[in-house]
This record gives C-alpha cells, sequence and structure tokens, in this order.
C-alpha cells in the first residue's frame, strides 16, 4: 500500500524557499489512515502497549530506508541511486577521482564534486561549516570527509561500482601536508566556590559570573588556563583567580586531607543504531519543487539547513519549494540529531533532476561518515576530609575530540564540565574543557552526551576513595549527596525532585550488596568474584526545548493526538497516547508522531536564538502574540516523555476542562452558581467513566457528546516552550479569568467548527539567565552488578545485576524497563567491548564493519538476571521526567568498580578487555600511596584497549 500524499503546512521561507512539512504514514492495514498509528492495547491506566507494536512486528514499511519511489503516489516510479565517495586520508592533498576502474556498465550518470558545488552557489548551513565536498587541491578536513557525489540511474549499476569500489581506491592524493589545523571549538571553566555555610549565598558561580573562556591562547593554540593582567582577561580572571587557589589547596592539602589526583580515558565509540541513515528524494523541475523522505531526530533543523543550502543557488538546482516527509527513526541514540547528511540527499536529487534518487548509507559508511561518541582524557583531584568522609574540593581538565567538523561538541563539552561533579555537594569546584579539533570522524550528540565520560571519571573516583578512607562505598555516597534545594556546581538548584537518597537506599537493601562477601568466598577455583556500585543523576532537556500538539475528540469520544516528537524506538507515541488519556478518559485512538504540520491556527513566528538571546530582546519580541523563542526542537537529550508529549498533554487538560467538564456538570445537572463546579480536578477516570464522589458515573462517549452538543472546547492546539521550566501564558477561554497554563500559543476548536487562534493575555517566558544554569532537570538512576572473573582467560561475565531509577509520572512501564535494559546492555558494551581507534586506523578508513566493531550480544549480559526497579512518582501530580540516558551511565562505573573488587585493580580506561584482565590477574597491583598521587608503575604490564 502507498501512503497517501499529504498536504503541507508552511511554516517559513527560508531565503525565499518555501518549506513544507508532513509525517510519512506507515504502509501498512488498510483500517489505519495516513498519520495514524494503531491504537494502544490495554487500558489507559496501565499503559500497556505500543501505539506502534503491531507495524514494527509484522514488518510493515515504516522507516525512510524501506520506502522507494514506486511507493510515494504522484512520484515517477524508477528509483535512481547516489553514491558518497568518503576520503580515507586526511594528511594529502586531494587531487581528484580515478574512476577508471569501473567498467562501463557500473559507471555512475553523474558525478558532482565540490567544483559543481561553487558553480551552482550552494551554501553550507553554519551548523555544518566546512567544505561539503572535498576540493581538489585541498588536503581533506577530516577523514571520511565526502569528496564526490556519484549518481546511477538504475539500481545494478549503483550496485556493481559500490561494491568494486570499496576495495579500489578511487580519490587520487598528492603532497603530504599533515593534517589540517583548526582551533578549538571550545574552551571553558566552570568555578564554583560556596558560602562560609550552608544557605550563604556563593562567593563565586557561573550563574552570577557567566560561562567563561581565558580567551587567550598559547603558541599552539591551546588556552593559557592562568589569569593574565591584561584587559581582555578580565571577565575571565576572577573565576580563575578561585580556581587556581581550589587547585592551590589540591596540591598542598593538611594532614587530616585525603587527595586523590587520577586521569581517565574514554575512546569513540558509534551509536550503531539498526538503521543506517537513508534518504529519498525528487526535484521536479517544472514545478522547482524538492520532495524528500527522511527519517531524523531533527526534522525542522534539517528542512531549514536544506532551505539554506539552497537559498542562493542557481536558478537551474534552486527549488521554490521544500517538502519533507518525515518518517520514523530505526534508532537513534542522538547519531541522527542534526546530522549533515539530509543535506546530501537532497544534493543528489537536484544534480539527477527528474529523477527520485535514493542514498542509502550501508554499515562500512556508516562507520565510516556517521556521527560518533566524543573520545575524552580527563584528569580528576577530589578532596576529602579523612575524619567525616566529607568531599572539600573537586578539579578536573578535559580534553575531548570533536573529529573534524564542530557539530555539538561545544555543547557536549558544556554538558560533561557541569555534571563534573555528578550528585555530590562540594563547596569548591574548578573544571576546565576543551573540545577539540581533529582529522578525525566528526563527534556530536550520543546517549550519554559528555556525561558517560566524566560521571565514569567521577564513580570511579569515589569509590577508590571509599576505599582509601575505609568507608563502605554507598555511606560514603550518602555522606555527600547534593539533596534538595543544594546547589549544583553552576550555582543552582536542581528544581525537581532529588531522588538519589532514595536510590542508594534500594542498592544498599539488595541482596546483591548485602551478600557481596558471601558471593566473594564462595568463588569456583580459578574465579574471582566482585561486586560494583555506582549511582549518578543525568539532566534532561537542552535549556530550549519546545513542543507541539494537537488533541480532537469527537462525539463518539474517540481521540486523536499528535505531536512533533520523532518516533526512534522510544516509544513516544505511547507515552502521547497514555499522557492525553490522564484527561480524557482513554488511550488515543489515532496517534501520530514526527508531525510538524497541523498547527497552522497558531500563527507562530520566531526570532534571535534561545540560548543567546538577550532578556531585553526576548522581552520586546514577547509583545508579538505570535512569538516564541523556538519552534520545534529535535528528539535528543531524554526529552520524549518530558517535554514531547507537554504541549498535547496541555491541550487535553483544556479540552477537558473547558468541554468535557462542563458537559459532565450539565449531566449531572449542575447550575452554574453551584460551588462543586470548581471541583473539575477532583474528578478522576476509571474504566472510561468520570468519576466524582455523590454522583453517578459518566460514560467517556457520553461526555464526548455533550461537550460537542453544548458547544465545548473539543480540539486544540498548543506549542509549549522551556528554558528549564515552562513558559506560562494566559488565554480567554470563557472562565471568570483568564486561564493560565504552561503554553505560550493556543488555538481551540468548540464543538465540530474551525479552529480559532486565542490571543494570549500574559505571557512568561523564563529568564534568559537560565542559560548559565547548565542544567535544572535531573534524574537518578543506580546500579548494582556481580562479575565473575576466569583468572586463565580473563573472561569476564556478568553474573548478576540490578538498577533502580525514578522518572517521575510513567507515562509507559514497559518502555521504561525496555529503555534500561537497552541502556544496561549499551553500558555493558562501553565498558567491555566497545571502541574506535582514532584516526587512520579508525572508522574514517573505510574498513570498519560489525566485524571489527563488537557489541555487547546476549551472550554479554545477565540474561534472566537482571533486575529493574522503578520508583513511583514523588507525588500524583509529578510530571514525567526524562530516563533514556541516565539508565546507561552508572553500568559503566559499577561495573568498573566491580572488577577492581575482584581484581584488586583500578583500570582507568575503557574498555577493559579480557587480555587487560589476565593480565591484570598476572600481576600484583602496586598500593597507592597515602597521598592519593598515581600509583607506582608497575614491572607487570597489561593489553591496551
Amino acid at each position: 500500500m502507498r501512503p497517501s500524499r499529504r498536504d503541507f503546512v508552511t511554516w517559513v521561507a527560508a531565503g525565499g524557499i518555501t518549506l513544507g512539512f508532513s509525517r510519512l504514514a506507515p504502509a501498512q492495514a488498510a483500517h489505519v489512515a495516513d498519520g495514524e498509528a494503531a491504537p494502544a492495547q490495554g487500558t489507559p491506566s496501565r499503559g500497556r502497549g505500543r501505539v506502534d507494536g503491531r507495524a514494527k512486528v509484522t514488518g510493515a514499511k515504516l522507516y525512510a530506508s524501506d520506502f522507494r519511489a514506486a511507493d510515494m503516489a504522484g512520484w515517477p516510479s524508477a528509483t535512481a541511486h547516489g553514491l558518497l565517495l568518503r576520503t580515507p586520508d586526511a594528511t594529502h592533498t586531494f587531487e581528484g577521482l580515478a574512476l577508471d576502474m569501473l567498467p562501463a556498465e557500473a559507471k555512475p550518470t553523474v558525478v558532482v564534486t565540490a567544483a559543481d558545488l561553487a558553480r551552482m552557489g550552494t551554501r553550507v548551513p553554519p551548523f555544518y561549516a566546512g567544505d561539503l565536498l572535498c576540493p581538489v587541491g585541498k588536503t581533506p578536513l577530516y577523514l571520511g570527509q565526502p569528496a564526490a557525489l556519484l549518481l546511477f540511474e538504475t539500481f545494478g549499476a549503483f550496485d556493481r561500482a559500490r561494491t568494486l569500489l570499496r576495495d579500489a581506491a578511487p580519490l587520487a592524493f598528492g603532497a603530504e601536508t599533515g593534517p589540517l589545523s583548526g582551533p578549538d571549538y571550545i574552551d571553558l571553566r566552570f568555578t564554583r566556590v560556596a558560602g562560609a555555610k550552608p544557605g550563604d549565598p556563593d562567593v563565586y558561580s557561573p550563574l552570577q559570573e557567566g560561562w567563561v573562556s581565558p580567551g587567550v591562547l598559547d603558541a599552539n593554540g591551546r588556552p593559557i588556563w592562568q589569569p593574565l593582567p591584561v584587559p581582555e582577561g578580565q571577565p575571565y580572571a576572577r573565576g580563575a583567580t578561585y580556581g587556581e587557589e581550589i587547585r592551590k589547596g589540591l596540591s598542598a592539602p593538611g594532614p587530616g586531607v585525603l587527595v586523590l589526583d587520577r586521569t581517565f580515558e574514554t575512546r569513540a565509540t558509534d551509536p550503531l543504531f539498526l538503521e543506517p541513515e537513508c534518504g529519498l528524494a525528487w526535484y521536479e523541475p517544472g514545478a522547482k519543487a524538492l520532495h524528500l523522505v527522511l527519517g531524523v531526530q531533527s526534522p525542522f533543523e534539517a528542512a531549514e539547513a536544506m532551505a539554506h543550502l539552497f537559498a542562493e543557488a542557481d536558478g537551474a538546482i534552486r527549488p521554490s519549494r521544500i517538502e519533507t516527509h518525515f518518517a520514523p527513526v530505526g534508532g537513534g541514540f542522538g547519531g541522527r540529531d542534526h546530522t549533515p547528511f539530509p543535506l546530501y540527499v537532497a544534493l543528489a536529487a537536484v544534480f539527477l533532476p527528474g529523477r527520485p534518487v535514493r542514498l542509502a548509507h550501508d554499515r562500512f559508511q556508516q562507520f565510516q561518515g556517521g556521527i560518533k561518541r566524543h573520545a575524552f582524557e580527563m584528569r580528576s583531584q577530589i578532596a576529602l576530609d579523612r575524619k567525616s568522609g566529607r568531599m572539600l574540593a573537586f578539579a578536573a581538565d578535559h580534553v575531548l575530540d570533536g573529529g573534524g567538523l564542530a557539530n555539538y561538541s561545544a555543547s557536549v563539552a558544556a554538558v560533561g564540565a557541569t555534571a563534573a561533579i555528578g550528585s555530590y555537594d562540594i563547596p569548591k569546584v574548578d573544571v576546565t574543557t576543551r573540545a577539540v579539533h581533529s582529522r578525525g570522524v566528526t563527534a556530536g550528540s550520543m546517549r550519554g552526551y559528555g556525561t558517560f565520560q566524566t560521571l565514569t571519571a567521577l564513580e570511579t573516583l569515589v569509590d577508590e576513595a571509599a576505599s582509601a578512607l575505609k568507608l563502605d562505598p554507598i555511606a560514603l555516597r550518602r555522606r555527600n549527596l547534593l539533596t534538595t534545594g543544594g546547589l549544583s556546581m553552576t550555582g543552582n538548584p536542581w528544581t525537581v525532585s532529588v531522588r538519589t537518597a532514595e536510590i542508594l537506599d534500594r542498592l544498599e537493601a539488595h541482596p546483591i550488596w548485602r551478600n557481596r562477601a558471601q558471593e566473594k568466598a564462595k568463588a569456583r577455583a580459578g574465579t574471582r568474584v566482585g561486586t560494583g556500585v555506582a549511582c549518578c543523576t543525568k539532566d534532561y532537556g537542552t535549556g530550549a526545548d519546545c513542543a507541539l500538539g494537537r488533541v480532537e475528540i469527537d462525539p463518539n469520544g474517540r481521540i486523536t493526538a499528535q505531536c512533533d516528537a520523532v518516533e526512534m524506538g522510544n516509544g513516544i507515541g505511547t507515552a502521547l497516547s497514555n499522557r492525553v488519556a490522564r484527561a480524557l478518559g482513554r488511550a488515543a485512538d489515532h496517534v501520530a508522531v514526527a508531525r510538524i504540520d497541523g498547527y497552522e491556527a497558531l500563527g507562530l513566528v520566531t526570532s534571535d536564538d534561545p540560548y543567546t538571546i538577550t532578556q531585553e530582546a526576548q522581552d520586546a519580541a514577547a509583545k508579538n502574540p505570535r512569538w516564541v523563542p523556538a519552534i520545534s526542537s529535535a528528539t535528543s537529550a531524554s526529552i520524549g516523555a518530558h517535554v514531547g508529549t507537554q504541549a498535547a498533554a496541555q491541550a487535553a487538560r483544556i479540552i477537558f476542562r473547558f468541554g468535557l467538564w462542563p458537559a459532565a456538570l450539565a449531566l449531572w445537572g449542575l447550575h452554574a452558581d453551584d460551588p462543586r463546579r470548581f471541583l473539575w480536578e477532583e474528578a478522576l477516570w476509571q474504566d472510561e467513566h468520570l468519576i466524582l464522589s455523590g454522583f453517578a458515573p459518566l460514560a467517556q462517549a457520553d461526555v464526548a457528546a455533550k461537550a460537542h452538543e453544548i458547544g465545548g472546547v473539543t480540539g486544540a492546539q498548543a506549542h509549549a516552550f522551556s528554558r528549564w521550566s515552562w513558559a506560562q501564558a494566559a488565554f480567554p477561554l470563557g472562565g471568570p479569568e483568564d486561564w493560565v497554563t504552561e503554553v505560550d500559543a493556543l488555538a481551540v476548536r468548540h464543538g465540530g467548527g474551525a479552529f480559532k487562534l486565542l490571543d494570549r493575555s500574559f505571557v512568561a517566558f523564563p529568564p534568559t539567565s537560565l542559560n548559565r544554569v547548565g542544567t535544572a532537570f535531573t534524574s537518578s538512576c543506580g546500579t548494582l552488578v556481580r562479575v565473575e572473573i576466569e583468572a586463565a582467560s580473563g573472561a569476564l561475565t556478568i553474573a548478576q545485576a540490578y538498577s533502580v531509577l525514578e522518572c517521575g509520572e510513567v507515562l509507559s512501564l514497559d518502555v521504561v524497563v525496555g529503555q534500561a535494559q537497552g541502556g544496561f546492555a549499551m553500558g555493558a558494551g562501553h565498558a567491555l567491548l566497545e571502541t574506535l581507534p582514532p584516526f587512520e586506523d579508525g572508522p574514517g578508513n573505510g574498513k570498519w564493519n560489525l566485524g571489527d566493531y563488537t557489541i555487547a550480544r546476549a551472550s554479554d549480559l545477565p540474561l534472566g538476571r537482571l533486575e529493574i526497579e522503578v520508583l513511583p512518582p514523588v507525588s500524583a501530580r509529578e510530571p514525567p521526567k526524562g530516563m533514556a540516558e541516565v539508565v546507561m551511565i552508572p553500568v559503566v562505573a559499577a561495573l568498573l568498580n566491580a572488577i577492581h573488587d575482584a581484581t584488586g585493580r583500578r583500570f582507568q580506561a575503557v574498555p577493559v578487555t579480557p587480555a587487560m584482565l589476565k593480565g591484570a590477574l598476572a600481576c600484583p597491583p602496586s598500593p597507592s600511596p597515602s597521598t592519593g598521587a598515581p600509583p607506582a608503575p608497575s614491572t607487570c604490564t597489561t593489553a591496551s584497549p
């Protein structure tokens, strides 16, 4: 079945190019209409079943990679194919193509080079600054940089060429230049000095003073962190002076202070989502329309980037309209957030006009060109009072390899740095971070987003501190927890529930922890047993998140709901359905996600950057009732449940309050002056009946029918924005006062009428100063593992594991548990298996595939012995919190701490391989000096990862 072609909604005209958006519906059973998903199974109260489950398990055409031109109504039926040639060399000049080895039947119809892009006047969007195709005569900026785009009219020619080129050398190189150098993507320093006693204002903090960078470089382009007596350094010098004082104290501790000084290293890794990047595009020359099918985490950004690409292009290829269908994503983990891949899909179509073109990575190409996790090098120092175990000071220096393009390196550096002390209350903190350019494959967003690296280093360091102080590791953590109202290292409090103490209590009471000594004592001969623990928090959200949502209820009580969040295995459709059901009495009958269309009535406009806009500019812009700081967010940063469903949840709440509740009052016969009309928050749904004490239950369908009859609100479109708190606005909805809600734009429908925009009478956008906090929303997770290591081989088995987490309101328990199980598997892979070497031996050489890159398999995991516990919300009113990243992070440190418990050796890099474990068990560890300095060199050696 072909998906039907929808009308597109126009949001913006970028550079004179009209942008249209639509969701590509699954080509599945005939009873499911375009834009819909199968209804959830089970009752809303249980929230069981996935709205996308049927399509996925029956193999329906769903993802971008599933579609060809013949599947698209109105498109030509034949599909052409594109192939990106990427350079495996970034130290010699690129001298052009060497395609002579291709036989006639495998030669491309069109070859697109950098010269063609320059001739046609395309522009690189600022986020992807750098050559899209490497020009002849220039050294490639990075390994894996595309050098040419080959277009083939038939699959046979494409497939033959792809096979031949994989083992050939289709690119010619000239003089050796060495790798190109580039400035750091960012250099930041975060310093905080708390007040003399709890409750006192900070002496210095990033929240007070802003984020600072030295701005002064040495001869090698590295930042000079010491404060310099020069005028341009003054904004930085104050914080740096406090930072240097903290480090001076760490280098000369008193007799009652333990200082540990350690390094830690993580390698680059691949997101390894199941569906490699893929797109389908058709340029219609007569209509000058560019049609695309894409699967990305950031639909709005992708469309705007393509418009920027062609805004000043030659008329022969410049589209006047870009219409994009967005499909569900076959896995993301951040790797499809702000990826340049859609730009190449668009270029393929315009350089082969009139022919739909499919551009799809195979796994070799995805390894070579896909976004990677940043490799980190870290040095951490921590000071603790030997008597009390209290943490006194912390300092760290981070260097992360961003690869050849900036992408999200600056943001990852900042997030990793501001998370460097995790969930602990430390009064003196100084952290520097550098995101550096290299010739490596581009690094960007990936699950954990900098905190996987820095929190692994921290949690292993805390475990070592507990050993040095002869304290129970959980007890040491409990003594130093940041509690509700305490200040993080940027100087702000977390503004959500803080539940790390409860997490630690659960970990301490679990049999894995209580029985650790007995398990060690009864280990088989030749086997070492160890137990490890780790606990962490992870922010969710980016500080500039927004959501679009639309909800409608018909006279029979049937509910439709949609949002702009993307389905990428995260179950967002199920979360949306269940959150809407809380207000409207049943799971949505039809759910659509990744919908950027359908909100025309809101008339939204935006301007400036929500992260850098000044308060004055925001206040001025907010006078326009159509203005919002941003229109649509990428689905990333664990925002699906908290952000992705927010606008629809508020829309459903408004439908209940101003549609279903007045209808219920009418059915109960309550008059307008009856004080019980204010009890709408006391009413509840059960088994599709509305219940209020003292009144007969009302069937949901009857209430909906009455709402339509009396002209109540039966539909709502909404937009919401969060900068570590939700924007709030007031709207005239017919009550004695305007209704205040956590959305900033609203349109409603009464009865069966059309949607009408409501002008907000008041709006309060979160202050721009909140851009300094780094994070205000956080979730907690703790993990216990017991490992068994064979001394003879170094083989490690995860014998048993337990993770406990909290995420506020649980919208779908099955999805939450599934995310935690997947997070455990990914954490195990990072700790024990996954690694990508840098540079020429790494994925940029084009030779990597799953035969070389090992991920966790069933045999590596404690199947049947992994327990997941999800804490209930602190209150029935607690909103959902993001949790998809936090469930991965403590797994890595818990495994490293368990390895230490089993072997007596601490590893300062991941992954820890069997060869390393075998070497460690053959070599007794050298004791650490009591000062906490690094251990003395050992005469034994172990294999490197």
